[in-house]
């Protein structure tokens, strides 16, 4: 089914039975993601305690208060944030932790749906500083790194063009920060849809399955195929099969977004690259890459369609960073999505990070 039939002959549909199938199966998802871990595949987490909750977050913070510089890991609010510590092998907390840093996390959670009117302001603003107010009275540093992967480095970019005075480097990792028609996978989705407010009025809050639905129609060649033939590339490796397979039960780990969070992301950064053009409205400040000073490093695949060079390179280029560092991670064997490869491949822990921990440490030298 194309994107333009699946939009022309079924919206209506959707309405009614199709919401509630929908949601049925995000259920049948997550029950088949337990089951995924009854069977062994679940993550090996680094111990951790929360030092702070409220609607739609924790604050963690992994290891011992330590000493060291602080950072903080912003995953994307789509999907459950052990990702970034999926087992001590390809745990990107115990490579910060490793090097002498306090490590916190905002991990989200699901809200509530009286808490639909959510946005980006919520996620990359107020949730962001309650983060950065915790880990300060925690570790006594009132500036952090910021790390983001995907839609969660959407947030820690706007975080840092909030915030510069608290930001002491920014990390992106395959972020969507520019949405160039011509390479983005999502462009002609987004063009054969209603209004995104639509489509979150019909759900309140719009289930993790759809959202995966509509990035396989975009893109199946990464969510689809691509872990097909990791899955028998991995076969002849126990070590990478079983990461694989860590990585599955994650896939099947989501939570509803916030119907305000989904039609923002899809409205004001997919179709009006509104962040790229310095015209991102955030509590009525509007900003763009020139507003991002802290130094700034950028993790892309130059392969993916997903996340194309072009959708980091120009905002890298148009940030007012004067320390900036591009690296392209090329991809490994075990890691199901290669859009996670980053955070959970074998080359991309023992060359990308390596590398970035490099650079952080001729920023603190400077």
């Amino acid at each position: 089914m194309t994107t333009n039939e699946w939009t022309a002959g079924n919206w209506n549909t959707l309405n009614t039975f199709g919401a509630q199938a929908l949601k049925h199966m995000d259920r049948s998802r997550q029950a088949r993601g337990r089951m995924l871990e009854r069977a062994g595949y679940g993550s090996v987490e680094t111990p951790s305690v929360v030092l702070h909750t409220e609607t739609g977050l924790n604050v963690r913070r992994y290891g011992d208060a330590g000493e060291g510089p602080a950072v903080l890991l912003v995953p994307a609010p789509i999907k459950r944030s052990y990702i970034w510590d999926l087992a001590p092998q390809v745990s990107v907390v115990r490579r910060w932790l490793e090097h002498g840093y306090r490590v916190y996390l905002a991990q989200w959670l699901p809200v509530p749906e009286e808490n639909d009117h959510f946005g980006l302001d919520d996620y990359g603003d107020h949730m962001l500083d309650v983060c950065r107010k915790v880990a300060a009275a925690d570790s006594g540093e009132q500036r952090l790194a910021v790390v983001g992967h995907s839609l969660g480095g959407i947030l820690a970019a706007m975080y840092s063009c909030l915030h510069p005075e608290h930001v002491s480097a920014t990390i992106l990792l395959e972020s969507p920060l520019h949405i160039e028609a011509k390479s983005c996978c999502f462009t002609p989705l987004v063009k054969a849809t209603p209004h995104a407010r639509q489509i979150a009025d019909t759900f309140r809050q719009v289930p993790g399955v759809f959202l995966n639905m509509m990035s396989a129609m975009a893109e199946p060649q990464a969510f689809q195929v691509e872990r097909i033939m990791d899955r028998w590339l991995s076969m002849a490796n126990p070590a990478a099969l079983a990461n694989h397979m860590r990585v599955e039960r994650w896939t099947h780990d989501e939570f509803p977004l916030p119907g305000r969070l989904f039609t923002e992301i899809v409205e004001d950064i997919y179709r009006h690259d509104a962040f790229m053009q310095g015209q991102l409205d955030v509590g009525g400040r509007r900003i763009g890459p020139a507003d991002l000073r802290a130094p700034l490093a950028c993790v892309v695949d130059p392969r993916s369609k997903l996340i194309p060079l072009q959708a980091m390179a120009p905002f890298m280029e148009a940030a007012a960073s004067e320390g900036k560092l591009l690296l392209r991670y090329e991809g490994d064997v075990g890691v199901n999505l290669q859009h996670v490869g980053v955070l959970v491949g074998a080359s991309a822990h023992a060359r990308i990070w390596p590398a970035l921990f490099q650079w952080l440490g001729t920023i603190r030298e400077a």
